[in-house]
Parts: structure tokens; sequence; C-alpha cells
């Protein structure tokens, strides 16, 4: 065997090991509230259970209590869990999260589109795509006039300009961002 296939083959190896552990949704996905998860302690079926992420971000963990991860990846849940549970457990266990529902990855689209309203997203979607999810812009909408809104982790709220004839001709397409989770798109 050659060594670019010995090296192919770790490769694909690697990639299918990491791909079971923590399944196909995207290693950077933050946890919203809303979402359902499966939490999974090995080695103690008694801990093992689905819980909700509460609107503050937290969830209620028996032994542990409450613990913050809304905003969190999985992996990084995985270790505020373990961590939290590793005060209470002879050794610190080892945890593994799954997002089994995606109920608070949501964006909202109002103004004039064919059909406004709140959409759960569940991969990436730009602002292209959630025009196109909302039915696109009615025929009173100015294509130029497009505001993105979102919360900074600070609370304060900022404006994004999107204007869907320019990316629409292939021009400054840039501008047309990956929303994230709790996104208001603007369509005058």
């Amino acid at each position: 065997m050659k060594i670019n296939e010995m090296a192919a083959r770790i490769l694909i190896c690697l990639c299918t090991f990491l791909f079971a552990h923590h399944g196909f949704a995207a290693p950077s996905y933050k946890i919203n509230p809303g979402d359902f998860l499966a939490i999974d302690v090995w080695n103690e079926d008694s801990l093992t259970r689905d819980v909700v992420v509460s609107p503050d971000g937290y969830i209620s963990f028996p032994l542990a209590g409450s613990i913050m991860i809304g905003g969190s990846t999985t992996l990084e849940a995985e270790d505020a869990v373990s961590v939290a549970l590793g005060k209470f457990l002879k050794d610190t266990p080892t945890v593994t999260i799954s997002v089994k529902q995606l109920a608070g990855n949501k964006i909202y689209i109002i103004g004039k589109v064919l059909r406004p309203g709140e959409y759960p997203i569940n991969r990436p979607t730009d602002v292209m795509q959630a025009l196109s999810i909302a039915g696109g812009l009615n025929t009173f909408a100015s294509e130029n006039n497009i505001k993105i809104l979102r919360r900074l982790k600070t609370g304060e709220q900022t404006a994004i300009s999107f204007e869907y004839g320019e990316v629409k001709a292939g021009e400054d397409l840039e501008t047309n961002i990956v929303l994230q989770s709790g996104d208001v798109v603007v369509v005058r």
C-alpha cells in the first residue's frame, strides 16, 4: 500500500469516527433556547435524559442543577455538563450531547414578502435563501431597502443593509450574509 493511500484511509477513518461521535451537525452550531437535547452520561444510565433549553439558556440537570449552555457549541456544552457533574461524582464523567430538535434556531421575516413570519432554520441560511423561504418579495417591495436586525451579545441591536437587486444581479455578493438565530429580515 502506498503512503498516499494509507494517509487517505486514515483520514477517512478519522472523519468517520468524528461524524459517528458528534453527528452530522456543524460543530460550530450554537445551542439556542427551545432546542431539544439528548444528554448521555457514560456509565450513568440514571443521568441520561432529554432536556429542553430554557428561554434564559439554562438546562436543569440532576445533581448539577442549572447549567448555562445557551450560545455554546455541543462540545462546549458537553464540557460544561461534565465539569458540573464532576463535582458530585467520583470521576469526571464522559458526556455526549446531541441536538434532537433545533426548535430554538429561528429567523423572522417581516414586511413586503409573500409569507412573512417566523421560520425555523436547520442549516446555514443566507439572506437570499431566507427571502426565498418567505415566498420572495411582493410587488410593492423596495429591492434595495432591506435590513437585517441583529441583537449582539451585549444586548445592543444593529442593522445590516442588504440590497437584493445588487445581489440578484451578481454584485455585492459579500452582503448576502449567513443569518444567525434571532435575526429579523425587514423588507420595506
